[in-house]
């Protein structure tokens, strides 16, 4: 049985963004069975966790003595096995993954970047003077990634791996008005969102989120 890695709770502006969202997605398009892992900060920082991810975070994947951490790579393992996640003809094969390094390379950085500042730092005075800078930069690449998908409904000649990711990075700027002054970026995260797996995975990542909410909350 595949076990996957979760938060038992995080903050509500966390809420739907946490990365092991990525790798339930990837096994409801893939329909592959997993069970969840639920972790708290002091799992975190046990030893025996560490051995599996070095750096204390989700998701982490187990199957059959494997261990991968990363979403991105454990998508990618996921897609291999997949073919609706990663098309068999060896072309299409390398522009998804193309197409995935390019949803964590060049995109999220600049994403998280910018929702970072008003996120951890509105108040701080170095944050508002970097804030321009780091949504000219986000809004840069949102620009080609509009102009890459105009005309089209999704990043290749349908679905793979590489929406699945572009879509989890661009859900980042779900507090900001920057994909709704992008009619083509919005109307392509509303479609990939709609798909059932989609909905699946999130209603699987939100549920213990409800249940472990800490008291007030």
């Amino acid at each position: 049985m595949i076990r996957v890695t979760a938060f038992r709770w995080v903050p509500p502006f966390a809420q739907g963004l946490v990365r092991d969202l990525r790798v339930r997605w990837a096994l409801e398009e893939a329909g592959l069975a997993y069970e969840e892992r639920l972790i708290g900060p002091e799992d975190q920082k046990s030893e025996s966790y560490r051995r599996m991810q070095p750096f204390g975070q989700v998701p982490v994947y187990e199957e059959d003595g494997l261990e991968l951490f990363e979403s991105g790579a454990i998508v990618l393992h996921i897609a291999e096995r997949s073919e609706v996640l990663m098309p068999s003809e060896p072309k299409a094969r390398a522009r998804t993954k193309t197409w995935m390094f390019a949803a964590i390379n060049s995109m999220e950085p600049h994403l998280q970047n910018f929702t970072a500042l008003d996120a951890f730092y509105a108040n701080e005075e170095w944050a508002k003077l970097r804030r321009p800078s780091a949504q000219a930069a986000a809004q840069a690449r949102l620009e080609a990634l509009a102009g890459w998908l105009k005309g089209r409904e999704y990043l290749e000649d349908r679905f793979t791996a590489g929406d699945l990711l572009m879509t989890t990075v661009l859900r980042i700027l779900r507090q900001t008005d920057l994909l709704e002054k992008m009619p083509v970026l919005e109307a392509y995260r509303q479609r990939c969102e709609a798909r059932p797996t989609f909905q699946k995975a999130l209603a699987a990542q939100m549920a213990p989120f409800a249940k472990n909410a800490p008291a007030g909350r």
